[in-house]
């Protein structure tokens, strides 16, 4: 048995309307609380969406003693005097390169104007959570946009930045090198490559940005998951898309793996004998670089199978019709 309390989303797309009516129960069951993102149509860029975005999840979670923690979409124009009177409201702030993810047309295109928006979230302690691509070959784009890492980190050393999702060894590494970098790693990311979207039929369920990897990025987001490294920590990007969306010429991207986190987690962890470190990833490391401390919750996993669904509600998720080993048995 692995037992785990108050477990943590730290990057959650949970859309809006029908859309989060349907997923927002499958992360609010088994997670204590979740990150969540800010790229609706149109972004939440303003306090009263903030607001109303939380109250709608809040409406729909209530029974599962579960927190949203809200972000806003970044603007290079937010002043100190926004933020302050947002602050409150939100976690931290998350940044989108224009046109390079789901709904980011709105992101930033220069980058030589963030200054004050980031100096003033270093004067107040809010987080930067960054979707680190460049618009170049979608191999490399990840590892072109480190450069933009360490100039923020330099520039502002007070300010936590978060690098979403990371998938390359080059980023792992740039970990290390500044104390105020931090990292979310998803499951997609931990146990496929490249390969499994594209090495044989296409797999459009598969397709996500950043792209699936190499097998050398993906030994290294496995190790240094596994290991506990308190500055890394699980962000699912769970991503979903109607199946109609996925099945389709300009197919969207997103991995929808929101209900099968846990039990994937679990088995991974203890196929590497590294039980003992699930807890940091999954909700210690957060914890402690958010400085947040979410509500009470305790969930149990056995080591039993678990056969994943086809779908939810037309939404397909990861490993469907396949078989985890570990499945989650209560939660109080």
């Amino acid at each position: 048995m692995i037992v785990l309390e108050s477990p943590l989303d730290m990057h959650l797309h949970l859309r809006d309307g029908e859309m989060l009516k349907k997923v927002a129960p499958l992360s609010s069951k088994e997670f204590a609380g979740a990150l969540i993102m800010p790229n609706l149509i149109p972004p939440v860029t303003t306090k009263k969406r903030v607001v109303e975005y939380k109250e709608e999840i809040e409406q729909i979670t209530k029974k599962d003693h579960f927190t949203p923690y809200m972000t806003l979409f970044f603007k290079s124009n937010y002043d100190l005097e926004f933020l302050k009177s947002v602050k409150e409201e939100i976690l931290a702030i998350k940044l989108y390169p224009s046109g390079v993810t789901t709904n980011s047309q709105e992101g930033v295109k220069e980058f030589d104007k963030l200054a004050p928006t980031l100096e003033a979230m270093s004067e107040l302690g809010i987080v930067l959570a960054v979707h680190g691509e460049s618009n170049g070959f979608v191999m490399e784009r990840e590892r072109e946009f480190l450069k933009v890492y360490e100039e923020i980190a330099k520039n502002f050393p007070n300010l936590k930045i978060v690098m979403e999702h990371i998938t390359t060894k080059d980023s792992v590494e740039l970990l290390g090198k500044f104390d105020n970098l931090f990292a979310t790693i998803t499951i997609h990311h931990l146990y496929l490559t490249l390969d499994d979207l594209a090495g044989g039929l296409l797999r459009p369920h598969l397709f996500c940005k950043p792209i699936l990897k190499t097998p050398k990025d993906k030994e290294a987001l496995q190790e240094v998951a596994l290991s506990g490294y308190e500055k890394v920590m699980f962000g699912s990007d769970s991503a979903p898309h109607p199946r109609e969306k996925k099945e389709a010429p300009g197919c969207a991207a997103g991995v929808f793996n929101a209900p099968v986190a846990l039990s994937a987690l679990a088995q991974l962890f203890a196929k590497k004998g590294k039980e003992e470190n699930l807890q940091k990833f999954v909700s210690t490391n957060a914890q402690k670089i958010y400085n947040i401390k979410p509500p009470k919750k305790v969930v149990k996993l056995v080591n039993e199978l678990f056969k994943v669904p086809n779908e939810y509600e037309g939404v397909v998720p990861l490993f469907a019709n396949e078989a985890l080993e570990w499945r989650v048995e209560s939660v109080v």
